[in-house]
C-alpha cells in the first residue's frame, strides 16, 4: 500500500509516517517510480508505535526494543527496560490519580450553595 493509503488506515498523518521511517521504526520499499509501499502489517506497526509513544517511550527507546517484538523475543536487557517504563507510567498513573483525587475533591466542596461566588467563562 501507499503511504497516504496506510496513513488513512493507521489514522496517523503521512508526515508522522516519514518520521517513523526517519527513525528507524517504519520501512517502506520503493517502487520503480520512487513511491513508498508498505505491507500490510504495517497497520499494525504503526499502531504499535503509536501506544508506544503515547505511552510516552521515546523514539530511541522503541527503536531499541522494535528488534525484540519483531523476532517475539527478549532478552534480560529488553526486559529490564519494558520494565523500568511500565514502572515510570505505573508512577505518572498514581500521579494522575492523586490529582483526580483532588479535583474531585474541589468539586464536592463547590457544589454546596455557600460556594457559588465564582464564576469562569
Amino acid at each position: 500500500m501507499r503511504i497516504g493509503e496506510l496513513a488513512t488506515e493507521a489514522g496517523v498523518s503521512v508526515r508522522a509516517l516519514r518520521y517513523y521511517e526517519e527513525q528507524g521504526l517504519l520501512a517502506a520499499t520503493r517502487s520503480n517510480s520512487g513511491q513508498r509501499l508498505y505491507a500490510a502489517a504495517a497497520v499494525d506497526r504503526v499502531q504499535l508505535i503509536q501506544n508506544l509513544y503515547a505511552a510516552g517511550l521515546a523514539s530511541r527507546t522503541i527503536a531499541e526494543l522494535l528488534p525484540c517484538v519483531d523476532a517475539k523475543e527478549s532478552t534480560p536487557e529488553s526486559r529490564a527496560r519494558l520494565a523500568a517504563e511500565r514502572d515510570r507510567i505505573d508512577g505518572q498513573i498514581a500521579e494522575l490519580i492523586e490529582t483526580r483525587d483532588r479535583l474531585d475533591a474541589i468539586i464536592e466542596l463547590t457544589e454546596r450553595p455557600e460556594h457559588s461566588g465564582c464564576s469562569i467563562h
